[in-house]
């Protein structure tokens, strides 16, 4: 699926099944609480970090989603075309970053 096609999914997901929006403190709050969840798979699964008999069963790719899905569901709330955002952004970065990264030493 496009972006696009996500923002729109999302948004007849939260009208109908969600009901309604949360509000956009309580979808900042709740993305930060998913990100939070990520990074404890990272820092055991990548990291030094052991897991726990709780962590066992715990699926990166579900948690990553659910980052995107808050993420998605703030863009809706604040009209930002994500699609249009990315382009913009990897413009940005493709400017900015043209050599940057080529003559870091620290990545060759």
């Amino acid at each position: 699926m496009t972006i696009e096609e996500a923002q729109k999914i999302v948004d007849k997901w939260i009208n109908t099944t969600g009901v309604r929006y949360f509000n956009e403190l309580t979808n900042t709050a709740i993305l930060m609480e998913e990100v939070g969840e990520v990074a404890r798979i990272m820092a055991r699964k990548y990291g030094e970090q052991s897991f726990k008999k709780s962590d066992e069963d715990v699926d990166l790719g579900d948690e990553m989603a659910d980052v995107l899905f808050v993420l998605i569901c703030l863009a809706n709330q604040t009209g930002i075309d994500l699609t249009e955002a990315l382009n913009k952004n990897l413009e940005k970065k493709s400017i900015r970053d043209a050599d940057r990264h080529k003559n870091n030493e620290k990545l060759k």
